[in-house]
């Protein structure tokens, strides 16, 4: 675990570095594109924080191949150079992208591209980790994994709308997966304990790592789409070679959750952005739209249009990653089984209780307004009713109109405010 921690510690570094770097460069010469509609903040900001992540990946995978302890992950050079340059190819897009807002259709045509290419290379679903099930044939391995790829990547870059969401998400994902798949490999070869799927995780958590404090409200300096769909190819091809490679049946244990891990798990730290594009695509058929057009009406928007700070969005977000993913984790480590899934439970009330709260809130301050006594004099609106008037159905409220309360008058017979002519 010391020397995956070494690459944590290296691809943040570099990570970091290059960051700052992006950021002089990109405030000196404004390399970065005016605001969107759909866009939450408020000021124009650099969206090139992929390429300090991309630079970390190579250098921290050009170190591990030096060491000797991951030897046996680069016993395949084909799949490495595969990822790299898939890598390459769908940061180049995105870059693009971030600059100039590419169609739609080019960004999904590069997806389809590198997903062809890593799993032409031999990172595929072989296998369903339930009772060694393996896939009918190569031609559908060969079809589920492209499509699997293209899903993760489409599901990352979705919810990548508040700032420090995708990286703090990636860290927490990627740390649980990178503590399983280690774990795994070292029950199915006590010899080794480095494989390709914790190398990649751990050189996720460092690059995010490394660009999070960037990154973190209010952000200096996004991902963009390069960092996004890069995250998700990692995470995907991550998750690819340990899970449809592994027939838990082989690990001797008795339990039956534990052996189905190797399938929960890698949906597990990816529910939330799955859940985001699962509805996204929905409900852009049914409005007759293409499943790839932008709007605002993302699971963080929707917390924010709830009543959550950017802040607390971020952070709900965070809650239940951990609490999915960790709890998941628990399976393999404690007994009876009973005891994690209790612990779920309890963090999946806490983590609705708290999504939930400012709906509470907000209907218990629209009770004491309608309620109140014209003599009270509370205003002729409540907050909410004044801003429905003023914002369009398409933009966020901002909070201090949702959450302050009007000014009551002093007098018990206010002053009509004189009618506009």
């Amino acid at each position: 675990m010391l020397m995956l921690t070494l690459m944590v510690l290296v691809a943040a570094s570099v990570s970091f570095c290059l960051s700052w770097v992006i950021l002089k460069v990109s405030r000196k010469y404004r390399l970065y594109p005016k605001i969107r509609e759909r866009d939450v903040h408020v000021r124009p900001t650099p969206r090139l924080g992929g390429i300090a992540m991309f630079v970390a990946l190579i250098v921290a995978f050009l170190i591990a191949s030096r060491i000797s302890f991951f030897r046996v992950v680069f016993t395949e050079p084909s799949q490495i150079l595969a990822i790299l340059g898939a890598a390459l190819l769908i940061v180049i897009v995105g870059v693009a992208d971030d600059i100039w807002d590419l169609d739609w259709t080019i960004k999904l045509a590069a997806q389809l591209l590198v997903a062809a290419l890593v799993t032409w290379q031999g990172v595929q679903i072989i296998s369903l980790p339930i009772g060694g099930i393996t896939v009918g044939s190569p031609l559908l391995s060969f079809l589920i994994t492209l499509f699997t790829i293209v899903l993760v990547m489409n599901a990352v870059n979705f919810i990548d709308g508040l700032d420090g969401l995708v990286a703090g998400v990636a860290i927490i994902a990627n740390g649980v997966f990178l503590v399983y798949s280690y774990l795994l490999a070292r029950d199915i070869s006590p010899t080794n304990y480095f494989s390709l799927a914790s190398l990649t995780a751990a050189v996720v958590v460092g690059m995010c790592a490394g660009f999070l404090p960037f990154n973190w409200h209010r952000a200096r300096l996004f991902m963009g789409d390069a960092g996004s769909m890069l995250v998700g190819l990692l995470m995907a091809t991550s998750a690819i070679s340990v899970t449809g490679q592994v027939d838990p049946v082989a690990l001797g244990r008795s339990q039956v959750l534990p052996a189905f891990l190797p399938i929960v798990l890698p949906i597990a730290v990816l529910l939330l952005p799955l859940a985001d594009f699962g509805l996204a695509v929905l409900r852009r058929l049914r409005a007759g739209k293409s499943p790839f057009t932008a709007d605002r009406k993302h699971l963080h928007h929707r917390l924010l249009d709830m009543g959550h700070s950017h802040l607390h969005a971020v952070l709900i977000f965070y809650a239940w990653t951990s609490v999915i993913s960790v709890g998941l984790l628990l399976f393999f480590f404690i007994r009876p089984w009973w005891i994690p899934l209790v612990l779920i439970i309890l963090g999946l009330i806490a983590c609705t209780v708290v999504t939930l709260a400012p709906l509470s809130r907000r209907k218990r301050f629209e009770s004491d307004v309608q309620s109140a006594t014209a003599g009270s004099a509370l205003g002729q609106y409540d907050p909410l009713d004044r801003a429905s008037e003023v914002y369009d159905d398409d933009i966020p409220v901002p909070e201090n109109v949702t959450t302050t309360r009007p000014r009551i008058s002093s007098s018990k017979n206010p002053k009509p405010k004189p009618e506009k002519k």
